[in-house]
């Protein structure tokens, strides 16, 4: 059998096709994931619009982190533009952490992060911290959000658990808590070392599926 070229030629045209197609396929199913299974998902509620962060949002992420109110909640203050603007392309990369919008400016007033919580042995569970810029505390407002991602942890994620944890001075945030649905499981004492080694109790919280759904 004499070998012609012209054939070998089509073969390689062939398999470049095919190589190109099948790419172009995982390119559109990784790009549909997404935007309907991945970080990309935005969750509505009245007042607020929880989507992923995008650098367009770093003026008001500034605002947000350069405040030292957010050592509160275990956040270092960035008083420096630049480190503020790190964060937010680390952020912009993970998956969980929704931006929240105020709908009626567009403004970023804050974010709420969820993530696994690996401490639950059989459980698939995941753990829930955020921030609210001061200027929008008692409005209700992170009681919104953290209500939202308990319903998208549970109705779309599909979670056994949803916990979260604070301290015991940061009696705003257990009152998000409590009013979100979840209940006081235990505090650990000395559980929890901030960035500056300052160490703190943490107090645990929860909702199971079954108390989600039973009180729904």
């Amino acid at each position: 059998e004499v070998w012609n070229p012209f054939y070998a030629h089509q073969d390689i045209l062939v398999i470049s096709l095919i190589s190109t197609v099948f790419f172009g396929i995982i390119i559109q199913v990784e790009s549909l994931y997404m935007i309907w299974g991945g970080r990309m998902k935005n969750l509505d509620t009245k007042r607020l619009l929880l989507r992923q962060w995008s650098i367009e949002d770093i003026e008001d992420f500034h605002e947000l982190m350069c405040n030292p109110v957010c050592m509160i909640g275990g956040w270092k203050p960035s008083p420096c533009r630049e480190d503020s603007l790190n964060i937010l392309k680390s952020y912009m990369e993970t998956d969980g952490v929704f931006a929240i919008i105020l709908k009626e400016s567009g403004k970023a007033i804050g974010f709420i992060k969820i993530y696994p919580d690996n401490n639950r042995g059989k459980y698939y569970a995941k753990m829930i911290n955020y921030l609210l810029n001061e200027s929008y505390w008692n409005n209700g407002y992170m009681t919104e959000a953290v209500t939202c991602m308990v319903s998208y942890a549970f109705e779309d994620l599909n979670v056994d658990l949803l916990s979260a944890f604070t301290t015991p001075q940061n009696m705003r945030s257990k009152s998000v808590l409590e009013k979100s649905g979840f209940v006081y499981e235990l505090t650990v004492e000395n559980g929890f070392k901030r960035y500056d080694k300052a160490i703190f109790d943490s107090v645990i919280y929860s909702i199971s599926k079954e108390d989600y759904y039973k009180n729904s």
